[in-house]
């Protein structure tokens, strides 16, 4: 049996991020299909929809439906749908539903790993402030602010590393003082001229 961690979305009691471990599906946005028994509860309404975000499940309950109501059934089809990998169509053609929360979660696993890892491993850190429409915030601490090759760790590192996780990235920004120049974002001190 695969391991399940369910997490709340931050601002939406409707839906639950169910950590896997990675690997174990790839991809993120709107799925066309999922293996039964979670189609089911597509079809009879306990779920409205599911999508997939990195190394998570997302689910968000159908109208009038609560989590202490459906979440042991819903665990109990997550369980059985991940032991079939080929059954997990993505959509195409189709925006990811709250794509900015499939997103906000992306960029916390991302900081929580390799490109948090780095930071710290330098005597900074990068918190994730916020994500709206397809644009990541974030804040530069310690070691991190100021120095001169945060624009490459924000760029080439983070921005890199959540692209491949949620192609719908537009930019990343640092919250402290920045400079929008055609469409990207650079922190004032190393901004081009």
């Amino acid at each position: 049996m695969i391991p399940l961690h369910p997490q709340q979305v931050p601002g939406r009691s409707d839906r639950l991020r169910w950590v896997i471990p990675a690997g174990i599906l790839t991809g993120t946005g709107a799925l066309a299909e999922v293996p039964e028994p979670l189609a089911a509860l597509l079809s009879d309404g306990t779920l409205a929809q599911i999508a997939l975000e990195g190394e998570a499940v997302v689910t968000c309950l159908g109208a009038d439906r609560t989590w202490p109501g459906e979440g042991a059934r819903v665990r109990t089809a997550l369980h059985a749908a991940l032991d079939d990998p080929a059954g997990w169509i993505p959509a195409t053609g189709i925006a990811p539903w709250d794509d900015d929360a499939l997103l906000y979660g992306a960029a916390r696993e991302v900081l929580a790993g390799p490109v948090g890892d780095f930071a710290r491993s330098h005597g900074g850190s990068i918190d994730l402030v916020g994500v709206r429409d397809g644009i990541v915030t974030v804040r530069l601490g310690g070691a991190c602010h100021g120095c001169p090759a945060s624009w490459f760790t924000l760029h080439q590192r983070l921005e890199c590393q959540l692209r491949r996780r949620h192609p719908g990235l537009r930019e990343v920004r640092n919250a402290a003082s920045q400079v929008s120049l055609f469409g990207r974002s650079y922190d004032s001190p190393e901004a081009p001229s």
